[in-house]
């Protein structure tokens, strides 16, 4: 994925506003070193994002990575050397190191979720429960970690739910309005039991998001829809769970985890002042 950056400015101005006033009381023509340290095992992500930050303050700061995007590393592995302006590197740390670890914790979670399902046939999703203005971002680290993206949005995908139903009439009624709309898009409809399952088969579902169904449930529809139409099983999914469900037979397991209850890499950033 490539880095916006106008994306990774607003970042920058997030924190900077007016100035670093406290990077003023380093005179102007020092130089300085740093190094990029985890403090617990993670899988790397944001390598493009992080040196961009520093290449946008000053573009004679240098990153040299010891690591890869996508490479899992221990507790206190060396990331990467930063060297430049030591202005630059004091204000972009925080920054910096922002983007980085979080990105590399939605990395990390990915690759737990996609370990857990190794030697099935399905493939775990994200969900649109993603932090405001860094879905882009965050959809890419899954990938890096592993999983798959489901939709980015409203906008490249049709995902029939409750209201929707509510509101056309019927599962069938539904579906033939979204048919109707001649997008080329698959036709994805959320039901909560066996009998709306059916129904979601008869209207001509390409996609069916088995909601919250039990695991003897997910068998009976695994077995029921007779390869039809994919099926997604989503809710209350976690790493304790996760390979019972895969093991249902389903081809799809969105989990809204990945993104939604993210907890950052404990990255830390040690500066040397060259003088």
């Amino acid at each position: 994925m490539k880095v916006d950056p106008f994306q990774v400015r607003r970042f920058l101005e997030e924190d900077l506003g007016e100035g670093d006033v406290t990077a003023q009381i380093i005179p102007a023509n020092y130089s300085a070193t740093a190094m990029a340290i985890t403090r617990e095992e993670m899988v790397v992500c944001g390598r493009d994002w992080f040196a961009a930050v520093f290449q946008l303050l000053d573009d004679r700061c240098q990153v040299a990575w010891e690591v890869e995007e996508g490479q899992k590393v221990p507790e206190g592995a060396l990331l990467c050397r930063v060297s430049g302006p030591a202005r630059a590197l004091l204000s972009g740390e925080r920054t910096a190191l922002n983007l980085l670890q979080t990105l590399s914790g939605t990395a990390t979670l990915a690759r737990l979720f996609a370990d857990e399902v190794a030697g099935t046939d399905a493939v775990v999703l994200d969900t649109r429960k993603t932090i405001p203005g860094l879905r882009q971002l965050q959809k890419y680290a899954v990938k890096v970690g592993g999983c798959q993206n489901h939709r980015f949005g409203l906008y490249d995908g049709i995902l029939i739910k409750e209201n929707h139903i509510l509101a056309a009439g019927s599962i069938d009624e539904a579906v033939e309005r979204a048919r109707m709309l001649n997008t080329g898009l698959p036709i994805e409809v959320e039901v909560e039991n066996l009998d709306e399952m059916e129904q979601a088969l008869a209207a001509g579902a390409d996609i069916i998001l088995l909601d919250n169904f039990s695991l003897p449930e997910l068998v009976q529809a695994v077995r029921k829809n007779a390869g039809r139409a994919l099926l997604e099983a989503s809710g209350d999914i976690a790493l304790d769970n996760i390979r019972e469900v895969a093991e249902t037979g389903v081809d799809r397991i969105s989990v809204g985890a990945m993104t939604k209850h993210l907890r950052a890499v404990d990255l830390s950033m040690r500066i040397e002042l060259l003088g």
